[in-house]
C-alpha cells in the first residue's frame, strides 16, 4: 500500500478493495477472529448502523435519479444541465458518478480494515509488532526517497508519493509509531537482549524518517514533526515517569540531532526555519484583506467554501471537486486541481451536511469510551485536525488506513479480548 497508494488513483482503490475483501473473507472463516468481529459489532451497533447509512447515502448520490428531481436534491447541477440542454431523463446528484463509485469502494475498504485490525490485533505483543513494522516501513520508504533526493532525481524527498506533504504525513504517522514503541515497550516486558537491540533499530528508523520529513520540504509535515516532539517532551516532563528516562532522552536527541543538525545539513539554515514557519505562511492566505496574484492553496479553499453553500444538503459527490473546479473557477482553462487543499471543507462539500453528519456521528459513537482518551489519540487528533484544515492528505488511502490503525490501538480493549482467544 505504501508503494501504490501515494495518490488516490481509482485503479489502486479498486485493487485495495479486492485484496482487503479476500482477506476479510479469510478472517470470517477463522473462529477466534469471527468471535472478535461479532463482539466488536455488538459493542458498537449504533456506530456501524450510522456508517451503513453513510455508505447508503454515497450510493444514493451516485444513482441516476429522474432529471426533475435534481431541482430539489442538487439545484446547482440541475442548472448546469439545463444550460447544456441535457437530453437524458436521468442524472445523479454527484458531479462525477465515476469517481464516486470508487470512493464508495474506498470507504468500504476502510470499514473492512478497521474490522480486521480490531479483530486480529488482540494481544499487546501484536501491537508492538505493528509499531515496529510501521517504523520500519517509514524508514524504508524514507531511505528510498532520500536516495532519490541526494542523486538529484527529485527536488524534494517524496519517494513513491506524488506529493511532499502527503509523504510527510505518512512518515509522521510512522514516526509516531516508533515513538510509541520506545515509550511503552518497557511497560510491556523486561529489558532483554532482543528488546535492547529493537530499541536501537527503532531509533535508527526514527532518524531516517525525520530526515525524510525534513527533505520533503513540507511546511505542514515539518511543523507537525517538531510540535509533536515538543508535546511528547512536555508530557513526559509533566508525568515525571522515571522509568521512561530513556524515552525522554531519545526525544531530546531527536530535537538536537535529527531536526537541527541534519536539517541544517540537508536544507541549510535559511530554509530550515522556513520549513517550520507553517502557521505564518498558511494562515496569511486566509486573511480577508489578503489578495493573491496567483492561485494558492488558500484561494482554492476559499473557492471550495464559497461553492459549498450551493450543495449544502446533499453535496456534490465524492471526487466531484475537480469537475466543480473546472466549471466554476475563474481561468480554470490553464490550471487544474482535484482537491480543495482543505479536507474539512471538501468533505462537507462532497457529502453535504447530511452525509457529513452521518460519518461524524458514526466516528463519535465508535470513539465514545474512556480508554479512547489517551495521549497517543490526542496527538493523532491534533495532527488530523491540522491536516483536515490545511491539506488534502486525508483523501489519500494510505494516510486514511494508518490513522484508522493507530486510532484503533487500545490497550484496555486488547486485554478484554484475551479471554475470547483462549476459548
Amino acid at each position: 500500500m505504501a508503494i501504490f497508494n501515494g495518490g488516490n488513483t481509482n485503479l489502486y482503490i479498486q485493487v485495495n478493495f479486492v485484496l482487503i475483501s479476500i482477506l476479510f473473507l479469510f478472517v470470517l472463516r477463522e473462529k477466534n477472529y469471527s468471535a472478535h468481529i461479532k463482539k466488536i459489532i455488538s459493542n458498537n451497533k449504533l456506530a456501524f448502523k450510522l456508517y451503513i447509512l453513510f455508505i447508503s447515502f454515497l450510493i444514493f448520490q451516485s444513482l441516476p435519479l429522474p432529471f426533475d428531481w435534481l431541482s430539489f436534491f442538487s439545484p446547482e447541477k440541475y442548472g448546469f444541465l439545463k444550460e447544456l440542454e441535457y437530453g437524458l431523463n436521468f442524472a445523479s446528484i454527484s458531479l462525477s458518478p465515476f469517481n464516486s463509485y470508487f470512493s464508495i469502494l474506498n470507504y468500504l475498504s476502510l470499514f473492512m480494515f478497521l474490522i480486521i485490525f480490531r479483530s486480529i490485533f488482540y494481544k499487546k505483543k501484536y501491537i508492538f509488532f505493528l509499531y515496529f513494522y510501521l517504523a520500519f516501513l517509514g524508514a524504508l520508504t524514507a531511505s528510498i526517497a532520500i536516495y532519490l533526493y541526494l542523486i538529484g532525481l527529485k527536488p524534494k524527498s517524496t519517494g513513491f508519493f506524488v506529493n511532499g506533504t502527503v509523504f510527510s504525513c505518512f512518515l509522521l504517522l510512522c514516526f509516531l509509531s516508533g515513538i510509541e514503541y520506545l515509550k511503552n515497550i518497557n511497560q510491556y516486558k523486561k529489558n532483554d537482549r532482543e528488546d535492547f537491540f529493537n530499541k536501537i533499530y527503532v531509533r535508527i528508523f526514527i532518524l531516517l524518517i525525520t530526515i525524510g520529513i525534513i527533505t520533503s520540504y513540507s511546511r505542514l509535515g515539518n511543523f507537525l514533526l517538531i510540535s509533536s516532539i515538543i508535546l511528547y517532551i512536555s508530557h513526559e516532563l509533566y508525568t515525571n515517569d522515571k522509568t521512561n528516562r530513556f524515552f525522554l532522552i531519545t526525544l531530546i536527541l531527536i530535537v538536537l540531532l535529527d531536526v537541527i543538525v541534519l536539517g541544517l545539513y540537508f536544507v541549510g539554515p535559511e530554509n530550515l526555519i522556513s520549513r517550520f514557519a507553517f502557521l505564518e505562511e498558511e494562515i496569511t492566505g486566509y486573511i480577508p484583506s489578503f489578495t493573491e496574484s496567483n492561485v494558492t492553496r488558500a484561494s482554492l479553499t476559499k473557492f471550495a467554501l464559497f461553492e459549498l453553500k450551493k450543495f449544502i444538503l446533499f453535496g456534490y459527490g465524492s471526487g466531484g471537486f475537480e469537475y466543480l473546479f473546472k466549471i466554476n473557477f475563474e481561468n480554470s482553462s490553464t490550471i487544474y486541481s482535484a482537491h480543495a487543499h482543505s479536507d474539512f471543507i471538501q468533505f462537507i462539500g462532497e457529502f453535504g451536511i447530511i452525509g457529513f453528519s452521518l460519518i461524524i456521528l458514526s466516528i463519535l459513537f465508535l470513539c465514545a469510551n474512556k480508554s479512547f482518551l489517551s495521549f497517543k489519540n490526542f496527538l493523532l487528533f491534533y495532527s488530523l485536525i491540522l491536516i483536515l484544515i490545511f491539506d488534502f492528505s486525508f483523501h489519500i488511502p494510505i494516510v486514511q488506513v494508518l490513522f484508522i490503525l493507530l486510532f484503533s490501538i487500545d490497550n484496555d480493549r486488547v486485554e478484554s479480548f484475551d479471554h475470547i482467544s483462549n476459548r
